[in-house]
């Protein structure tokens, strides 16, 4: 039997070193917010046939200068691409490019006209990069073309909106895991009561959440790496698994309580972790062998959503077996004194 309980000093002690470096690292460098958070330009294209895989195109922007442009697919053969607040010319340039690399066909008329033509609104052909000026028939051969469907800008009124929506989902995740605890511990109040079930849960996500947060303020200060939604989502699909992973455990040491009484209330706790160990591992492994897929060969676009989640679901299963289980003992503990 592994002694956690006893032992426990060996894993407060890793937890708080990361929990501090993480946060002196958020409060002094800061995550790197995208343009979700600081607004910027978005343009949707489409492409007439088959669209280019994300891959291609990032790095199509990348060549530009737009390394850190999001794309995300829409409808068939769709792109939204979110930049930075660009200028016309920039626009331009950047519709120009996708263009030369991707779209392809030609028109020929009587008259030596050659040039690109595409399927404008309303079903109108605009001719692209013509070499004649002249109002002659157009006959149109196969190709791939590409259409602007629009483009607007994202202000900061929405990123504040989003911000504030944000916290605001994570606070009332946070409030209905503690309530939700209580209740369903509510036969469980010795040696400690319901609810302290549910605060020690949330002591575990915020560990989480903040080493997570720590690491990507890294990625954001030495690869670039910005957050921003899917970041957000990340996180809160964090706090629902851990407290999962911890309420697996909580439940059988309420059971080991039951059997056993609350006299020895640290070694219950540490045969009710024992018991849980190995399922928590193999189900914490068999969900990190998908997100390490997503992460290799999931595209660009949820590359690092699948981080956030591999770094808080690992964390999420170690809080949940070192460190909210050994809290339960020092809290009770700290009642008899």
């Amino acid at each position: 039997m592994i002694q956690i309980v006893e032992n426990k000093k060996i894993s407060f002690t890793i937890s708080s070193l990361l929990v501090v470096i993480s946060l002196f690292l958020i409060a002094t460098i800061g995550l790197k917010p995208n343009i979700d958070f600081t607004g910027g330009t978005l343009m949707e294209i489409n492409f007439s046939q088959q669209r280019p895989p994300v891959d291609e195109l990032q790095q199509t922007l990348s060549n530009i200068g737009h390394s850190n442009a999001v794309i995300q697919p829409i409808d068939t053969n769709g792109y939204i691409i979110k930049t930075i607040f660009i200028k016309e010319d920039e626009h331009q340039l950047i519709l120009s490019t996708i263009r030369d690399s991707f779209q392809t066909g030609e028109v020929i008329n009587d008259d030596g006209f050659q040039g690109i033509v595409a399927e404008g609104i309303n079903g109108q052909e605009v001719v692209l990069n013509s070499t004649s000026k002249k109002n002659t028939s157009i006959i149109k051969t196969d190709g791939n073309y590409i259409e602007e469907i629009r483009i607007e800008t994202i202000g900061p009124a929405i990123s504040t909106y989003l911000r504030e929506r944000a916290w605001q989902a994570a606070l009332l995740v946070i409030v209905a895991i503690i309530l939700f605890i209580a209740y369903a511990f509510r036969k469980v109040s010795r040696p400690i009561k319901s609810w302290k079930f549910g605060v020690t849960a949330i002591v575990a996500l915020v560990h989480d959440i903040v080493i997570t947060m720590g690491v990507f303020v890294l990625l954001g200060k030495y690869a670039g790496v910005e957050v921003g939604i899917p970041f957000i989502v990340a996180l809160l699909t964090i706090l629902g698994y851990s407290v999962n992973d911890t309420i697996v455990v909580f439940d059988r040491i309420r059971e080991k309580i039951i059997k056993r009484g609350a006299d020895n209330f640290a070694e219950t706790v540490n045969i009710g972790v024992n018991e849980t160990f190995v399922r928590s591992i193999n189900t914490s492994f068999t969900t990190l062998l998908v997100l390490f897929g997503l992460f290799f060969y999931g595209g660009e676009s949820i590359k690092y959503f699948a981080l956030a989640l591999i770094i808080g679901i690992s964390f999420g299963t170690y809080s949940s077996i070192f460190l909210a289980s050994p809290l339960l003992v020092v809290w009770e503990t700290y009642k008899k004194k």
